[in-house]
Parts: structure tokens; sequence; C-alpha cells
């Protein structure tokens, strides 16, 4: 009963040890657990002391009442639809039913303080009651979902699983005085996948509203299972994106929802850390640990959780304990593996209940009020259902392949002013700036070759960036090394050798408010960079964006994000992309993680019209390929094999008039030869060109024409037999490649060139199958590679 002085703690000014204690128990030993003492910044560590360490304050009676609403809805439309739809999988939120209260809450703080948009990322668990309570998706699409019901018109190709399907929507506070935009994004079953593109998609949605990105005024929310958090790589790798310039969304407020099991696994084998949260602690992230059992607790916290967000712009973790009623799914009988566990859980009444009982004990609501907010909402799916019963389904779409739809026509071509304009930027740099010795001297040749032409692939790549923004196009290129280039090839950025200073030389040639210039070095990073350039070009389909690997064969490390969004995106869920990747590829002896770019299994994802897939082979083409993939309003992904060596290679240069005329050219025939000579033909596609051509000139062949595929998919077969026509005698046709015979693209070229050119007779020239992409040693490489030169052109 001593008093203390506690300087203002819980708003007071001198306080009983007794009631000090209180505080402190209500504060941290009841029904809410706060981590945050590994944060360095002692000003969010105040902050979040004078909030949590307060006397508890109990919620008004129409804000219980809306609480209990929350939660009989969510209870009501998991048991609506066991009852409907037994063994149907809907990977229920039974158990977890306060996670709809802790999002209506958020987004009631989001609506009140006027953001624009709230977009929520999550997995399968507990999305079809998200979609309905919290999105506003319509009862009856639902349920036609789950009647088997397709709707031609949402149905463009081979559709998704309903509990993978995305949505927007409006949602109004219960005031009915504000509302905000909200939608959850598709995603696929590979757990925190969706993670990164959610944040690519919400920081693309920042750059159009809010250009100097102050407000940060589109809030990404991503909910988590346990196990997922704790287990998937892609959690870090997204927590490591949320403070870098290039990534950073203002905040993500990540809801764990918790129920202590993944599929079967227990956390003693699904984790080594305390919590399955502890990842979050890297980047000094607020933790709340609640129990899911008491919504007021869940609901406090939610609205702490936001104005951390709103006040720091960074992330924060709220950790939802609750428990999973049922199995994995609805089929799964999850007491075969946790029998202790669910002998609690079938004793265990539901937090509605729960909750209910305690408004009544405490003489906050009445049984008839509880009853009557059950009933009402019942009757409303009992209604719904009805009528989506006696509704005649909708014709279904007829199953078959989408042929491959013509490539619209726009101008790629710019005028030589605009390439001169781009070539002086390169040199006028602001005063003082001084660049690094040989950067001077390349920014000197860049602004000479604009006039003068032999233009290299780098300063092509980047005329067509300027071009770009010249038109009023954003452009954004991330990736490992983009800003200087792994090859000291780029130069995008250029940094001051005295004072570290960057200038970004393109910045001056944009024209309008909304072209900008964007180039980041990522964070050493596949899965997740790549993820968030798909959310971004998702979003922004007027932008180019373009996500670029170190060397192509890192691109193994995204292979999710390849399989499930970027080649298939479109057709399960109607959600297009222009998003382009740069993976240098090329057989140049420097071992067998720094040569492939894997074209082989791009290729074997092409179908449908999905993407286009490019190994284009001079700057020119490279441009206009850009362009095209810019200004087209054919919206597809585009892989590009980039080269390494042909970087800096004598006869891989253009002309200035090739970038003021022409197109892409998807096949480039062979004007080095005469026609009637011709009895070999060489159809190949990428670097080997240009060891063919030496290699040709060398020998002094004279009978054997070079015939490349600039475009791989979808294959021009038009223009190769026109290409091939030029050679009415040629009766030898030949596949030559630096892949080995089971990599590249000999496989496609194989299965698809035949059959599209009336049974040509096609054989292989190659290196042989093997398991890695190349051998080890330069010196190695050197002897495959005059072996493979060898049987091209067999000596007389």
């Amino acid at each position: 009963d001593r008093t203390f002085p506690v300087g203002g703690f819980a708003g007071q000014q001198k306080m009983k040890l007794r009631d000090i204690l209180g505080v402190l128990r209500d504060s941290y030993c009841r029904r809410i657990g706060v981590e945050y003492m590994h944060i360095q910044d002692p000003e969010e560590r105040r902050w979040l002391q004078q909030r949590v360490e307060r006397k508890y304050e109990k919620p008004t009676p129409e804000e219980q009442k809306h609480i209990l609403a929350r939660l009989n809805n969510a209870e009501a439309f998991e048991t609506f639809l066991q009852t409907k739809y037994v063994g149907q999988k809907r990977f229920s939120l039974e158990g977890g039913e306060s996670l709809i209260p802790l999002l209506d809450e958020v987004l009631c703080a989001a609506a009140e303080v006027e953001l624009d948009e709230v977009v929520i990322g999550m997995a399968h668990r507990g999305r079809l009651n998200v979609l309905a309570n919290i999105v506003g998706k319509p009862y009856e699409k639902i349920f036609s979902e789950f009647e088997g019901h397709l709707d031609p018109r949402s149905t463009q190709g081979s559709g998704d699983v309903k509990y993978h399907l995305g949505q927007g929507g409006k949602f109004t506070t219960p005031d009915g005085e504000h509302c905000i935009n909200v939608a959850l994004v598709a995603n696929p079953s590979h757990l925190e996948a969706v993670n990164p593109v959610l944040e690519g998609i919400v920081r693309a949605k920042q750059d159009r509203i809010d250009l100097k990105l102050e407000g940060y005024t589109v809030l990404p929310v991503l909910v988590h299972g346990d196990a997922a958090f704790a287990g998937q790589g892609v959690v870090a790798e997204t927590l490591n994106l949320s403070q870098l310039r290039g990534y950073r969304t203002g905040g993500t407020v990540h809801v764990v929802v918790n129920n202590q099991v993944g599929f079967t696994t227990a956390p003693e084998y699904s984790r080594s850390s305390l919590y399955s949260t502890d990842i979050a602690r890297m980047i000094q992230a607020p933790i709340f640990h609640v129990n899911g059992d008491d919504p007021e607790a869940v609901v406090r916290v939610a609205r702490l959780a936001f104005e951390y967000r709103e006040a720091f712009n960074k992330d924060v973790v709220i950790d939802l304990i609750c428990y999973r009623r049922r199995g994995h799914n609805e089929g799964d009988d999850p007491s075969m593996s946790n029998p202790q566990m669910y002998q609690i859980i079938d004793a265990k009444r539901s937090v509605r209940k729960l909750y209910t009982e305690e408004l009544i004990g405490r003489g906050d609501i009445t049984v008839e009020d509880a009853e009557g907010l059950l009933r009402d909402f019942q009757a409303e799916l009992e209604r719904v259902f009805k009528a989506t019963r006696d509704a005649a389904p909708p014709k279904q779409p007829t199953p078959g392949t989408k042929p491959v739809a013509p490539e619209p026509h726009v101008e790629t071509a710019t005028d030589a002013d605009t390439i001169r304009k781009i070539g002086e930027a390169h040199t006028a740099l602001p005063e003082g700036f001084t660049p690094h010795k040989r950067v001077r001297q390349l920014l000197e040749r860049r602004a000479k070759m604009a006039v003068e032409g032999n233009i290299d692939w780098a300063f092509g790549e980047l005329i067509a960036f300027g071009s770009l923004l010249h038109e009023g196009v954003t452009v954004r290129l991330a990736g490992q090394d983009s800003r200087r280039g792994t090859f000291v090839q780029r130069h995008g950025v250029i940094v001051d050798a005295a004072t570290g200073e960057e200038y970004t030389p393109l910045s001056t040639v944009a024209q309008g408010d909304n072209a900008r210039f964007f180039v980041h070095d990522s964070l050493l990073s596949e899965y997740a960079a790549m993820g968030f350039e798909y959310g971004y070009s998702v979003e922004n389909t007027d932008a180019l964006v373009l996500w670029e690997a170190q060397f192509g064969d890192f691109v193994n490390g995204a292979q999710i994000v390849v399989d499930e969004f970027v080649s298939s995106g479109e057709e399960k869920w109607g959600q297009p992309s222009p998003l382009v990747l740069l993976l240098p590829h090329g057989h140049e002896g420097q071992g067998p993680d720094h040569t492939s770019g894997r074209p082989e299994r791009f290729l074997q994802l092409c179908a449908e019209d999905n993407m286009r897939v490019a190994n284009p082979t001079t700057p020119a083409n490279y441009f206009h390929l850009l362009r095209r993939q810019a200004k087209s309003p054919k919206l597809k992904p585009l892989v590009v094999f980039t080269p390494k060596s042909l970087l800096r290679h004598r006869l891989c240069v253009s002309g200035v008039e090739e970038f003021t005329s022409g197109s892409f050219q998807p096949v480039l025939a062979d004007t080095g030869v005469d026609p009637k000579a011709v009895q070999r033909v060489l159809l190949c596609t990428g670097k080997i060109y240009y060891d063919l051509l030496e290699e040709r000139s060398k020998r002094g062949v004279t009978d054997t024409a070079l015939v490349r595929l600039e475009q791989l998919y979808p294959l021009p077969a038009e223009e190769v037999r026109a290409a091939l026509a030029a050679y009415p005698n040629a009766d030898d046709f030949v596949w030559a490649q630096e892949e080995p015979a089971n990599q590249g693209a000999w496989s496609y070229i194989a299965l698809s060139l035949p059959e599209q050119m009336d049974g040509l007779r096609l054989r292989r020239i190659s290196r042989p199958a093997t398991a890695a992409p190349s051998v080890g040693s330069a010196k190695l490489h050197d002897i495959e590679q005059a072996v493979l030169m060898d049987e091209i052109f067999p000596q007389a």
C-alpha cells in the first residue's frame, strides 16, 4: 500500500505499489503478451509502453454488440457450409473466428483515417470467411462455386479452386460514416508465396496514388498460418523488403492465425524457435500475442497494431493464439495424429458462445439480443442458399486449348533526336559531379554512339528505357546488381567517386507527371524479389516492369513464382501481367552455375498464349522487343535470355537507323550468303549465332545459311517458313545449340516446329546430354566448343 511517484505511468503521477502491479499484470500477464524490448529505437519502445501499460477500458455496449455480430457471422457461415456441403474442402476458420473482428477493426481504423485501400494476402485457412464477411463477396457467388457452377464471363482459362480466388469490394464502418476499398489477392497453395506479390501490388498502387511516397495510403495486410510463417523462407525474404527504398510500403500488418498445428505437424516438429513469430524480431517488429478466445483483447490489439503502423510506417505482427476445430481440410480426421489436442478441442465451446455467455453474465447484453443477432444472419444465409439452388446453373464454358492471338502491331521505332538526347543525358552531369574515370569514358562513348552508331547492347537497352520515359511510360527495373549491371555494362545510376552521391541520367528525359525511372539493386533474393515485381506489374500494367537475375541460373530460386504466377496467373485467376524477366544466358566456360537461364523449363511451361520467350541477338532487336512489350495491349509476361560475352562483342552492335525504323523481328534470315548456293540451313537462337558466324567465315564455308529464331514462343512458324523458302536448294536442316541435348530449346523445337512446317526433317547438333548445365573447367569448355564446331562444320 505504499505510494510511489510513477511519472505518468498509466496516466498517473503517484500510485500505490498494489495498483502498479495490477496495471502491469493486466498489461502483460493476462490475455495479451507483448514483445517489444528487442526494438532498438527508444521512441518506439516508449510509444508502445505508454499504450500497453494503461488501465483496460471496456468497449461500449455498441462496440460489444458489433464484435459479437462479427463472431456470429463468422461462426454461422462456417456452420452453414458444414451443414450444406458436407465433406467439401473449404479450410474452415472454426476455432479462429476472432480473425473476423480483428480484420474488421483494422479496416475500420484504416477507413477512419481515410486511407485509400486495404489489400489483403492470405492462404486458404479462413479465406472464404474473409471473402464473405470482410471483402463482401456475395454469398450466392460462394454458394455457386460450391455447387460447381462456373460463370463463363468470369472463367477465362483453367480457373482455380474457390479457396484460391481473389476479390475486391467496399468495406463500411458500423456507423456508416466511412468506407474504404478492400481487395483480397488471388494466391496458389504454395503457402506464403503471395507475400511479396501483395507487397508489389501495394507499392504499385502507392506509386500511382502518391508520387512522393509520403502517405503510404494503401495498407497491406498479410494473414499467415503459424507453421508456414515459421517454416517458409519467403517470409524472411519479404520481411527483409519492408524497409528497403525500392520496396517499402509503409508497414504491413501481419496476422498469424496460430492454430498450433500445421496440417498434422505439432509445433515441436515444425520450428526450432520458441514462438512461430520469432522470425519477425529480425526487423524489430513489435509482436502481440493475443488469446483468440477473448475477442475484446483481439480487437484492442488490432487497433494498437494499426496505430503503430501509422505512427512509424513499419511492420507489426499479431499472433492470434487459437485452434483448428477440424482437420486440415474437412475430409481429414485430426485425432489420428494429434489425439490429445483434439480431445481438448472437441470439448471446447466456440469463441462466439464463450463471448456471448460472458456478455450476458456481465449484464452487457440480453439473451434475446444474442439470439436475435444470430437468427437474422442464419435466415439470410438460408434465403441466399435457396435462391442459388433454385437458379438455373449458367452455361458451362467449353474446355479446350486457347489459340495464340496475333501480336498487335505497335510502333516501336523512335527518332534520332530522342536518341541524341538520351546520349547527351549521359554526359550532362550535375555541376561538380565526378564519376569514376572508367565510367566517364563509357558515358562519353554513349554520347558518341547516339550520333555515330555502333550501339552496343547496354546502350540499346537504355535507349529503349529512355525513349519510353520520353513518351510518358514508367520503367521499373530491379535485380541484385541492376543499377551498375552484373557485367559492369549498364550504369543506370552513376555514383560520384568523391562524395558517393548518386545520379540517374535517364531521369532527365522523362516526360509527363507519371513517367518515372525506378532502378533498384534488390536484396539478395530471387523468390521474394521476383514475386514483388510480378505483383507490381499486375497492378501497374502501363509500366515496363523488369526483374533481372544476376545470372540466369539463379532464376531457379524463384521457380515457385514462375510456375504459380508468371506462367499461369492469367489462366487461373484472369490476372494478366506484362512482367519482363531478364536472364543472362550463354556457354562461355564460366561453370555450371553461371551459364544457363534454363530455357527448356520456360518453354515447357509455354501453352495457350501464356507468355513470350525471346533470345535476341542484336541491340536493335532487343530495343524493339522491349518497346513492343511496353506498348502492346496484349499483356503477357516476357522472358528474355540476355547476353554476357555479347555485351562487348565487336559484331553485336547496331546502327542508329535500326532504332529509328523497323520493328521486332522474331526471325532473322541470313543476308551474308548466296541463297541459291545454300545446301544446309543451321537454325539457332542466341549467342551461338556469333560462334557459328565466325567459324563459318574462318573455315570459308559458303553453302550454309544461319537462321536465327529471336522469338521462341509463340513459335514464329510463318516467319521460319518464309526464311527457309529463300533457300530452294537446301536439303539439310539442322538445329544447332550450345546447350546439352537435354537442355536449351531443342526439345521444344523438335516437338513444335516440324509439325508446323509440313514435316520438315530437322536434326540436332549440340553437346551431349548432361546432368549439369555445363562443365566447370574453362579449358574443358574450349575443347567441347571445338568439338561442337567440328561437328557443325565438318571438314570437306
